[in-house]
């Protein structure tokens, strides 16, 4: 019989959460990087380089890999055998765990998790509670799966609860797509099919933590009907073109995973959730013999890439650029931004929408200026500020207009695509939309050299702020005439893909 100490738990969940906030997994770094070797588009092959740029520091400096630390996903089997010398439950040592890790002094970690969440949305500070999913198995360890899950990759799963007659693949084909590019492409896609919906999703949530080996599964051939869906939805998706960021180009999806329950015959639930550009997830056993250790992964793992714009590059002074200016920006085109920008996103955005409907005054002047969709990271040590990448555009989509309308604001900042109401509303005021590389938060943040929280400071992470920034990466993702390369991008790209394919076809 194991006996397992509260201390064991608290402190295993902590050390494993500090780890994943800075190492990714190695199958995924090694995927990422095989996918960075073989592509041909451009602008994707800028976004992969860096987000293992990003990886390679983030794994040298142990700071994270992206600005949303995620929320904490646990699942935890515990053997009948296992006892505890404990004297709290166990989902509170998890939190526990959740607590001492998110508040570690040398890492802080951002906390996103609200409590009330159709009410007042308030930040536990904390990043508590975590999703914790429960099963007692026969045997004397606890085994632990650990995960900090991104709010972009989130926002895009989808359930969808087929007829029996429906075709999975069909479905997952037309669904991708519009999810957008908001979690961050390319990543591990999970597919849970069967049991009963809330089952579906858990199970598409397990498979997209298990291990990356696609190339394995395609050497050796599929052994039963899961496997044979993986291999035809990894080259299905990956021939949309949808591409890294969404910006068009010949990897997706680095792998496909699929897990399987009976369901009812008068049902076919599927669910699909995607893993992001900031996979973080660890698989952790206790068997009464002391906390779990993690050993850094061997670095020669990581290719040695330093991001290095080209030359073309166009270079632009926030401080004294004009709408005339940005009227002459194309989309696809990389701009290295310095001076100083806002940031704001969701709430502060709320705020000051508010305020312009009531004809109050606003706390900043927006004209000329250009807003950064980010909530970083707190910084430590000498940092000016923590890792400080993206978030999704899109989310902002709903109050572009009017800000664009009556503040002078000439464009945005996020990552993602923008939708139709927004393209317009950049169209009919001469703005632009640019997009930074959803994980590459580190990175990004090396670029902005001074931070001043300016307004909305009781938002935390979600207040305005101004940033100073040196030579910071951004690629025009909607210029002033509404041409966005979210569209332009993967339509090219799929084109290129399908003739590919049907050159080799007719070889055949």
């Amino acid at each position: 019989m194991a006996v397992i100490s509260q201390d064991d738990l608290i402190d295993s969940v902590a050390d494993a959460l500090q780890y994943i906030s800075y190492y990714h997994p190695p199958d995924f770094i090694r995927a990422m990087a095989d996918a960075y070797r073989r592509e041909e588009s451009p602008a994707a092959k800028a976004a992969l380089e860096q987000v293992l740029a990003n990886s390679r520091l983030c794994a040298l400096g142990k700071r994270p890999i992206c600005q949303d630390t995620g929320i904490v996903i646990v699942f935890l089997e515990i053997g009948m055998e296992v006892s505890w010398q404990a004297d709290m439950g166990v989902e509170d040592m998890v939190n526990e765990g959740v607590r001492r890790a998110y508040a570690f002094p040398d890492n802080v970690l951002r906390g996103s998790v609200l409590a009330d969440p159709d009410g007042a949305r308030a930040n536990t500070r904390d990043n508590t509670p975590a999703v914790i999913h429960t099963r007692v198995v026969p045997g004397s360890r606890l085994r632990v799966e650990v995960a900090a899950k991104g709010g972009g990759s989130e926002a895009k799963a989808m359930f969808k609860m087929l007829n029996p007659s429906d075709s999975i693949q069909d479905w997952i084909l037309s669904a991708v797509p519009q999810m957008g590019a908001g979690w961050c492409p390319p990543g591990v896609l999970g597919v849970g099919i069967g049991g009963t919906p809330e089952k579906a999703m858990l199970l598409a949530k397990e498979a997209m933590m298990a291990p990356i080996d696609i190339h394995d599964l395609q050497a050796r051939g599929p052994a039963n009907h899961a496997e044979q869906l993986r291999l035809e939805l990894f080259e299905k998706v990956n021939a949309l073109g949808i591409g890294a960021q969404g910006l068009g180009g010949l990897t997706t999806v680095l792998d496909v995973k699929v897990l399987e329950y009976p369901t009812h015959a008068a049902n076919k639930p599927v669910a699909i959730i995607p893993n992001c550009a900031a996979t973080r997830h660890l698989h952790f056993e206790l068997d009464g013999s002391g906390p779990a250790t993690f050993d850094p992964p061997d670095l020669s793992d990581w290719p040695d890439i330093v991001f290095k714009p080209g030359d073309d590059a166009r270079h632009v002074d926030l401080n004294t650029v004009t709408r005339a200016d940005v009227q002459t920006w194309q989309a696809g085109e990389t701009i290295l931004l310095s001076g100083k920008m806002l940031t704001g996103r969701d709430a502060a955005h709320k705020r000051l929408i508010d305020l312009i409907e009531r004809g109050a005054p606003l706390p900043v002047d927006f004209t000329n200026r250009f807003i950064y969709y980010v909530g970083p990271v707190d910084p430590v040590r000498d940092e000016v500020i923590g890792p400080a990448g993206p978030t999704t555009a899109t989310r902002m989509d709903k109050f572009t207009r009017p800000l664009l309308e009556h503040t002078g604001l000439l464009g945005m900042i996020g990552k993602a695509e923008r939708g139709p109401a927004a393209v317009e509303a950049i169209r009919d005021n001469a703005a632009v939309s640019l997009i930074a590389v959803g994980g590459a938060a580190y990175l990004i943040a090396k670029a902005i050299t001074k931070s001043t929280r300016l307004a909305f400071e009781d938002l935390g992470m979600e207040a305005i702020y101004e940033f100073e920034v040196k030579d910071m990466p951004v690629t025009v993702s909607v210029d002033s005439r509404g041409e966005s390369v979210h569209v332009t991008g993967p339509r090219q790209w799929a084109k290129e893909i399908a003739g590919r394919i049907a050159a080799v076809e007719v070889s055949a």
